[in-house]
């Protein structure tokens, strides 16, 4: 039987994918329309300089920052066996939080949404590791 916490890791991977697809997508239309050869884009300060919309590429690396302590905070539930029912919502409240970024970020962009969309995943994601940290080191499972 698979574990529930699987679930919201799937779906990180999937918001993953999907916005690698849009920044493709974004950058290689606006590539052909203005008939920018890709030797022009060769590193991310060339791209800066060519492309004025940069928000898909900037959320993709994002999905590359703070997420990764979920992957981790995942795995290591998994390999410890001190997932629970509130780590598992903590996990799809995590999931949440991230999809209103990416959405805010490669859409309307307003700074303040997506800045609390972050700062509340933040919550979450710290409120994870405490949890887990309490699991593992009492032996509990909250």
């Amino acid at each position: 039987m698979t574990q529930p916490i699987i679930y919201p890791l799937i779906v990180m991977a999937f918001l993953t994918i999907i916005v690698a697809s849009v920044m493709y997508r974004r950058r290689v239309s606006y590539m052909k329309k203005n008939r920018i050869h890709p030797q022009k884009v060769q590193n991310r300060s060339d791209m800066l300089q060519q492309m004025s919309d940069t928000r898909a590429s900037d959320n993709y690396l994002n999905l590359f920052e703070a997420p990764v302590l979920f992957y981790v905070a995942v795995f290591t539930m998994l390999l410890t066996n001190t997932h629970s029912h509130l780590l598992v919502a903590l996990a799809w409240a995590f999931v949440i939080f991230r999809v209103a970024h990416s959405f805010i970020h490669c859409t309307y962009n307003k700074v303040m949404h997506r800045f609390t969309a972050f700062i509340l995943s933040c919550l979450v994601l710290f409120a994870m590791w405490v949890v887990i940290a309490l699991n593992i080191i009492f032996q509990i499972k909250i």
